[in-house]
């Protein structure tokens, strides 16, 4: 590693350490930039990510096509290069590798920020928390699972954030979650269904019926499919006005008089007459 990784001199206070894997990779020394090998990133992050595994566990998932003491051997040499950069971001704690105790992951962010707004609270920030996805361009199978993990985490503290916001009233703010969570998952019924409440809640008809609609030709375009019992349910009220006037007016029935007389009949031709047999006069 290089790039402004240097020992301190006794007496200076040790650099403060961040790791961004938000949006890509990132090692920050008070604010430097770290230029961490690609090999050696995915180590990094990996530690970062699973703080608990063995090392048996993290060489399996780094070099899953490896045998075991291969595996194990390519990890030993990877953290034998990191610990030879006076600000290595990683403790070796005996049989499993973590990162130091001043470093800073910005995963570990969401995650407690997550945990607040699922207590209740609205934590400063919240609604912008972990919009860019973990570690773009990484095809991992580790990735892959965490990846998808920490996207619905983030959808389910906005929407929650949402909720939290429109129970207190505060409708701007649960507005501005409801869009965060639906610009991540255009396709996800929830936080379509929390703008319609928000805009009722408000009284906005109007824009309570737009939202519908929109995301009803959305889902009828990309998928086929209608929206829920439960979303359809909440504009019931407000839309049964407007389905009465665009539905169509049956054809009007002719009106049949029992009292009049059947049409006569047209007359019948008389049959004609026998013929007479040879030979008669």
């Amino acid at each position: 590693m290089a790039g402004g990784s240097r020992m301190p001199t006794a007496g200076e206070p040790a650099p403060r350490v961040s790791l961004h894997l938000l949006g890509g990779f990132q090692l920050l020394h008070d604010d430097t930039p770290v230029v961490v090998p690609r090999g050696l990133q995915r180590v990094i992050a990996l530690i970062g990510l699973r703080p608990a595994a063995t090392r048996s566990h993290l060489a399996g998932l780094l070099w899953p096509e490896t045998p075991e003491e291969r595996a194990l051997s390519s990890l030993r040499t990877a953290l034998w290069r990191l610990r030879q950069d006076p600000c290595c971001p990683l403790r070796t704690d005996g049989d499993t590798v973590r990162l130091g105790p001043t470093v800073r992951l910005d995963v570990d962010d969401l995650v407690e920020t997550a945990a607040l707004v699922r207590e209740g609270a609205v934590p400063r920030g919240a609604a912008g928390a972990g919009r860019h996805d973990l570690l773009p361009g990484w095809y991992d199978d580790w990735v892959l699972l965490e990846r998808e993990r920490l996207r619905q985490l983030r959808l389910h503290m906005l929407e929650e954030l949402a909720g939290n916001h429109l129970t207190a009233g505060r409708h701007g703010e649960a507005l501005e979650a409801a869009l965060e969570a639906m610009a991540a998952e255009p396709l996800r019924e929830t936080p379509h269904r929390l703008v319609v409440r928000i805009h009722l809640a408000e009284g906005n008809a109007f824009e309570a019926v737009h939202s519908f609609y929109v995301y009803r030709d959305l889902l009828l375009r990309e998928l086929r499919l209608e929206p829920s019992p439960a979303m359809t349910a909440l504009l019931d009220d407000t839309l049964a006005p407007i389905r009465r006037a665009s539905r169509p007016d049956p054809p009007p029935q002719r009106r049949t008089d029992r009292t009049a007389k059947p049409a006569p009949r047209a007359p019948t031709a008389p049959p004609p007459p026998p013929s007479m047999p040879r030979g008669t006069r």
